[in-house]
């Protein structure tokens, strides 16, 4: 039962350092880069529309627009107009 209680202190006592350890580390990072702008959208990433038919969504430049630039998702939805 010592051994169990004396394990635990010396577990309970690194896991303190090393929690300490690696905040101390992460400011210092922190305050040596100046945070970057982010953008409302990331590269690489379209913008989702909805089918005026069917709902689903799907990235922007897969869509389909009739004359009221209504957007669908096939051109079966786009024959067929929306619902």
């Amino acid at each position: 039962m010592k051994f169990l209680l004396v394990l635990l202190v010396v577990v309970v006592g690194l896991w303190l350092i090393l929690k300490r350890g690696s905040k101390g580390g992460a400011s210092k990072i922190d305050a040596a880069v100046p945070p970057t702008p982010k953008s409302s959208t990331p590269e690489g990433v379209s913008q989702m529309v909805a089918c005026a038919r069917c709902g689903v969504r799907f990235p922007q430049e897969e869509a389909l627009r009739d004359v009221q630039e209504r957007i669908f998702c096939s051109q079966a939805h786009l024959a067929a107009g929306p619902q």
